[in-house]
């Protein structure tokens, strides 16, 4: 199983978004860390069965294996460092350094999933270009300067 959180294993369109996003992060003083980029489907498998059933800890995606930007290397999770430890909570102070960094991320050109409906996952960040999850499935891929 493969669960990196190397930036050298998303998309080089996706890196450049997600590198443009720290540096900016970086000069509003705000540290990320981060947690995840490509994850293979069994990890994404694994990941998808915590909380259910029976599996320890909560439902952290609705995406199986194939089914997660993750798989394609088009997405990636972060988490912000106050004072020196992770901050999960987006409630709050913290919530407003969440969309903080959701609004960072996206004048980088990045999809930011604290914003989804349904669902929302405060750490994801994807860029797509355009492309769906059915058209990664049957093929297509992102051009490599997109």
């Amino acid at each position: 199983m493969i669960s990196s959180r190397d930036l050298n294993d998303l998309h080089p369109a996706v890196k450049r978004r997600a590198l443009a996003m720290i540096s900016a992060c970086d000069a509003d003083g705000i540290t990320l860390l981060i947690t995840s980029t490509y994850r293979d489907n069994a990890s994404q498998d694994k990941l998808y069965a915590q909380g259910r059933g029976g599996a320890v800890g909560p439902v952290v995606t609705n995406a199986k294996g194939g089914q997660s930007w993750h798989n394609w290397r088009l997405a990636f999770d972060i988490v912000p460092i106050v004072h020196g430890k992770p901050c999960w909570t987006t409630t709050g102070d913290a919530g407003r350094l969440w969309r903080k960094i959701g609004d960072i991320g996206k004048s980088c050109g990045l999809e930011w999933a604290g914003d989804w409906k349904r669902f929302p996952e405060f750490p994801h960040f994807q860029y797509t270009g355009g492309l769906t999850l059915a058209e990664l499935q049957s093929g297509k891929t992102l051009r490599g300067d997109a």
